[in-house]
């Protein structure tokens, strides 16, 4: 582990950083204030693509952590950005929900039926055979495919349940393609978020529970990264976690007091 770099803003994750489903983790609605009171720009930064980002700050709200729609950065908006710098106003054929599709009609993407120039796939949870046979047939005859977010599994009030990865195993096996991935482990998202405040990747910090994810995204974009032991990595399973992502965070704390002193040391009256 390193040093603390004092960091131009933060790129935090949620499930599993500052809340469990529908319970906050202890210290998050403290950390965002000590966050607002010392001026430290941040993010939010989510590979859901289902939700919009009003959807995602009323949520964070309704747990008493203070969030703004503009302060939220999704899979969906930043495949959006992505598809509408490639090609303005792309036509596009959408395999997804609400978010991805306002998140489209935002960028001046235009969602199409037949003849898309790029298929982007987010977690769909109305996905058909024929959701599939036309993903597939659109890919070979060549439109780009776009995956919002590769995650296989997502937590629910059932328990886990398949992802947005996990039904873009079913496209990619079918069409012989590997789709652009938007979403963490790649760095897409932290470039989305860094632009959004205005900094270099190299001036930011990824804040996050999953090694394989956030960790990894964060290294990936050059990002400086800290781990909290809040989620998916615990003090228990940190060495097997660090051992499966094959890399470390440069700096791991316990929970997220110890991660509001170290970013914001004198906050210690928040």
């Amino acid at each position: 582990m390193t040093q603390y770099k004092e960091t131009k803003g933060l790129l935090i994750d949620l499930d599993g950083t500052l809340y469990h489903g529908k319970n906050r983790i202890p210290g998050a609605d403290t950390l965002i204030q000590a966050l607002k009171k010392h001026n430290i720009p941040y993010m939010f930064v989510t590979n859901n693509s289902s939700r919009t980002a009003e959807g995602v700050a009323a949520h964070l709200n309704e747990m008493g952590i203070q969030a703004l729609p503009e302060e939220v950065c999704t899979s969906s908006l930043a495949a959006a950005k992505y598809i509408a710098e490639e090609s303005p106003g792309a036509a596009v054929a959408m395999l997804g929900e609400e978010g991805l599709r306002l998140a489209l009609v935002d960028a001046g993407l235009h969602i199409v039926d037949e003849n898309p120039q790029f298929v982007v796939q987010g977690i769909d949870r109305s996905f058909t055979y024929e959701t599939l046979a036309n993903a597939v047939r659109w890919i070979r005859e060549g439109a780009v495919y776009v995956l919002t977010n590769p995650d296989l599994l997502l937590p629910s009030d059932h328990g886990l349940v398949p992802g947005a990865g996990a039904l873009a195993a079913s496209i990619q096996a079918a069409s012989g393609v590997e789709p652009v991935i938007i979403g963490k482990p790649a760095g897409h998202l932290m470039t989305f978020a860094t632009d959004r405040l205005g900094i270099s990747p190299a001036e930011a910090t990824v804040v996050g529970d999953n090694m394989r994810t956030d960790i990894a995204a964060g290294a990936a974009a050059g990002c400086q990264t800290i781990l909290v032991l809040t989620g998916l990595t615990t003090e228990e399973n940190l060495a097997e976690q660090i051992q499966k992502a094959g890399l470390e965070a440069d700096i791991i704390c316990k929970d997220l007091y110890e991660l509001k002193e170290i970013v914001c040391p004198s906050s210690e009256n928040i």
